[in-house]
């Protein structure tokens, strides 16, 4: 298992993502990015759709990926890097090639859960080998931090603003882990920018499993989630303690649940943070809007302990 010294002499060796980009001041993804590549010991060919990562880190005439990488539309990372993985099998065949070479693709939210999500389906269900990794944010940040499937109920985004009709988005978030869980792919995980070596580990986990694999990355925004930018990490850590955001992993079907917090610390703890969610804290009246979305929190982390108990115990038995 990776540790902080290993990932940083790795680095040394490799600088595959290098400095320069243009993302915003307290933008979480260049860790997240970072950490997963250099947890990868073998070549990597990345895709990388439209959106913040590949916007910022690709202006002409300069780049910061130094590993080959292929700039793909908002929809179709998936497909993408799944032509690319066939390629290549192509050229082992006829003997072309003969060394490892592992394949990414990294997307938002925008592009993962919405409209990315027949091509990353497709590409699940054809069992390409390729890691797919959604760098979540929670919106659409690059165009102007529109609501997407990913965002949370209550949150003020600019086609989801807080006015007379509504208070923020009046949806719950998809639940996106679940349904690529769904496709019965051999790894799914979610990983989170506040714990760098959990993420790590998960990477390499992944790397042991031939065909397609999953990550959903906890990412703080701080432009779209309006807070302070040097708060990234631990607004990230607030969601792991609140269980807004859990971490586990489905390894062949079974669940497992990472980190279980020790105390029960409110989600309100993690919402008064953000100035999308400051309207909820100003009007008393939405005081039961703060109610149901911890309802919501509480009911989706009983699920998730109710899964892992389950497959478990139905790994126990099968031995």
């Amino acid at each position: 298992m990776p540790n902080i010294k290993t990932l940083a002499t790795r680095e040394e060796k490799q600088v595959r993502f290098s400095p320069g980009h243009s993302l915003c001041a307290g933008c979480a993804e260049p860790m997240v990015v970072r950490t997963i590549l250099n947890a990868i010991e073998d070549p990597v060919v990345v895709a990388n759709a439209t959106g913040c990562l590949e916007v910022a880190t690709s202006r002409y005439p300069g780049t910061v990926w130094n590993v080959p990488w292929i700039h793909s539309a908002f929809e179709n990372a998936a497909a993408t890097i799944a032509g690319v993985e066939a390629a290549y099998n192509g050229l082992k065949r006829a003997g072309k090639i003969d060394r490892k070479v592992r394949f990414l693709a990294f997307a938002g939210d925008g592009g993962t859960y919405d409209i990315g999500l027949q091509s990353l389906s497709g590409a699940l269900e054809r069992g390409h080998d390729f890691l797919y990794v959604c760098l979540n944010n929670e919106a659409y940040m690059n165009t102007g931090v529109q609501r997407s499937s990913a965002t949370p109920p209550c949150a003020s985004a600019t086609t989801s603003p807080v006015g007379e009709e509504i208070p923020g988005k009046p949806q719950d978030r998809k639940d996106m882990t679940a349904i690529v869980a769904a496709h019965h792919v051999p790894y799914v995980a979610q990983a989170s920018v506040a714990n760098l070596i959990d993420l790590a580990n998960k990477v390499e986990r992944a790397m042991s499993y031939e065909g397609a694999k999953f990550l959903n990355v906890h990412v703080t925004c701080p432009l779209g989630w309006r807070t302070k930018r040097d708060s990234a990490v631990p607004m990230a850590k607030l969601a792991l303690e609140t269980r807004y955001w859990p971490l586990y992993e489905v390894i062949e079907g079974r669940y497992k649940v990472n980190y279980k917090p020790k105390k029960h610390v409110p989600v309100e703890e993690w919402l008064k943070g953000q100035g999308r969610f400051k309207h909820l804290f100003k009007d008393p009246s939405l005081r039961s809007k703060i109610d149901d979305f911890q309802a919501a929190v509480d009911r989706h982390w009983e699920e998730l302990l109710r899964k892992e108990q389950w497959t478990q115990e139905g790994a126990v038995e099968d031995e």
